[in-house]
């Protein structure tokens, strides 16, 4: 291999799982392999093969590295993902998941429920040492492009050592995908003052203090925006709050914006202008999703409603996070904590 090429980033796509699958998820598959971003990517398509194979015969994908693996099951929505799992082995995100499981490939990527792909998840890959419950994060690419938020829904209920964790997490993205060698690390509370906030921030705040992290206190809602820290972490309850109300808070500004504007600006700047409010409210939907991170491996899971422009994005974005290590980092970042007394066991 050439020194400038890169290594081919095989991913393990669950092609049943989302609102509009196989059908988004296959062109959406296309669409981000022809693109350059996507140069290097090599996608293996999991599930009912005979539908997988009906929406790529609606395509030219001539030369393109995307192979089927054929599965006989599929969950679908509002099934326990539990019970799913127990009874249907052959079920698309399971094979995905043992594809990876056994160093087929470098990630796997769903659109389907969270919960199933969690459960999936830890059933086949299980946790890094210490980590009881995965969580999920961004970085607010729009708002804040240096700064990430950890938990944004996966745990409701933390304790001082989720949080910790939450934070190696940060630290290591935040060194890794922004490239700043010492981020700052900050608590979400209700106020910047120490002896803010309730019980968990307390408690969390004095082991943060004794850490290694760059810990710059308290920070408060209104900060989140501004980038005044790298990292911020919360409990899942908090974190899935504040996106909830970004998403929401940007429809309606779009909504006012449409309202406003109409009949003064052309149509073309209208969109222009709502489409900037969009990218800087609905973070998720931009990205595709989200990394799962404190699995022993690299899983993505994206939003069901999405559609091939978002899967692409979420494609590449694995392809990122597996090209800069970012899962085995981690990891190695956690492991050095494990074994400090850091409370909340």
């Amino acid at each position: 291999m050439r020194a400038t090429e890169r290594p081919v980033v095989k991913v393990a796509v669950d092609a049943m799982g989302g609102d509009y699958a196989p059908q988004e998820i296959v062109l959406g598959t296309i669409q981000a392999i022809r693109d350059d971003r996507g140069k290097g990517i090599e996608v293996i398509l999991v599930g009912l093969e005979k539908e997988i194979k009906a929406e790529l015969s609606k395509y030219d994908v001539t030369g393109l590295p995307i192979t089927i693996v054929n599965t006989t099951q599929v969950i679908r929505d509002g099934e326990s993902p539990v019970e799913a799992l127990k009874h249907k082995p052959d079920a698309s995100i399971l094979v995905a998941m043992q594809l990876l499981k056994r160093n087929k490939v470098e990630a796997v990527l769903s659109m389907g429920s969270t919960g199933t792909v969690m459960v999936a998840a830890i059933q086949i890959l299980g946790t890094i040492a210490g980590i009881k419950r995965p969580a999920v994060g961004v970085t607010l690419w729009g708002l804040a492009p240096n700064t990430v938020m950890f938990d944004l829904g996966t745990n409701v209920d933390c304790r001082p050592r989720d949080l910790f964790n939450f934070a190696t997490i940060g630290s290591v993205i935040a060194k890794k995908v922004s490239k700043i060698d010492n981020p700052t690390v900050a608590i979400l509370s209700n106020g910047a003052e120490e002896g803010k906030g309730n019980r968990l921030v307390k408690e969390t705040y004095n082991f943060f203090k004794e850490s290694d992290f760059n810990f710059i206190g308290n920070v408060e809602g209104n900060d989140i925006p501004t980038g005044k820290a790298n990292v911020i972490v919360c409990d899942g309850f908090v974190g899935n709050v504040l996106v909830k109300y970004s998403e929401g808070l940007g429809d309606k500004l779009i909504e006012i914006v449409k309202e406003r504007l109409e009949d003064k600006l052309a149509e073309k700047e209208i969109s222009s202008i709502c489409n900037d409010l969009f990218e800087v409210t609905h973070i998720a939907d931009v990205l595709g999703g989200a990394m799962i991170y404190g699995l022993d491996g690299l899983v993505w899971i994206g939003h069901g409603r999405s559609k091939a422009s978002q899967f692409a994005q979420s494609l590449w974005q694995v392809k990122l996070a597996a090209e800069t290590g970012l899962s085995e980092e981690i990891k190695n970042e956690l492991e050095k904590i494990q074994y400090r007394d850091i409370g909340g066991e």
